[in-house]
């Protein structure tokens, strides 16, 4: 298959799939003990939620697929932006990463390598993949643990995904992304702190998962670039 039509089967997967997000949305389980402020139904019917999903999920299926060097393991990764989206989504509308799609892209993405390993045998790939699962997740459950206020267990959960693409990708992969994700959430901050010119708004709740993806996806496309 040539890169062209890697990258339009790439895309055309994901916004298949992403066809499906309000539906997955809608069907997630309420958090018993501590409910969110709005339900994940209420959350689903948003009427611009699916063509944005549609849209975003397909545009970086796509670019991942062009700019990442070419590899199985990130073009079969590449359909779960919509798992991306919908988490990002839903976090930012009301601080919650929910768990259920969190545990399962991961299991997939660990699913995948394993296939990956069997065909090629890539045994540095691999464990590159494993360990940057591992050194996101440890170093997040440190955070959390020091400033629970400031940061949930779901970002804990999401952070073994994004180490888990990160670390297949590279070390460097790797740390570009997780600090770029906690530069740009610390910009955006103080820049909306300055915008309402209040300080009390460094100390109100902010959404870290979108800010987590997106320093994953500014690890995968910069450092190939």
């Amino acid at each position: 298959m040539s890169p062209g039509a890697v990258v339009l089967v790439s895309a055309a997967v994901a916004g298949l799939l992403a066809l499906g997000v309000p539906a997955l949305l809608r069907r997630l389980p309420e958090p018993v003990d501590d409910p969110p402020v709005v339900p994940y139904a209420t959350l689903a019917g948003w009427a611009p939620l699916l063509p944005l999903a549609v849209a975003v999920s397909a545009a970086l299926a796509g670019l991942l697929a062009w700019q990442v060097e070419p590899s199985r393991l990130m073009v079969a990764l590449a359909p779960l932006t919509p798992v991306w989206v919908l988490l990002a989504y839903v976090d930012w509308r009301v601080q919650r990463l929910p768990k259920v799609p969190i545990l399962v892209a991961t299991a997939v993405g660990v699913g995948l390598l394993a296939a990956e390993w069997l065909w090629t045998r890539d045994t540095a790939a691999a464990l590159g993949a494993l360990a940057g699962l591992v050194i996101a997740r440890s170093a997040f459950w440190l955070l959390w643990r020091m400033l629970p206020h400031a940061m949930g267990f779901g970002d804990v959960r999401l952070a073994a995904l994004v180490g888990l693409v990160l670390g297949r990708l590279g070390w460097e992969q790797l740390a570009v992304g997780l600090w770029a994700g906690l530069a740009i959430f610390g910009v955006w901050g103080i820049g909306r702190a300055v915008a309402q010119r209040s300080r009390t708004a460094m100390r109100e709740p902010l959404a870290y998962g979108p800010f987590m993806i997106l320093g994953m996806l500014v690890g995968a496309l910069a450092v190939s670039l």
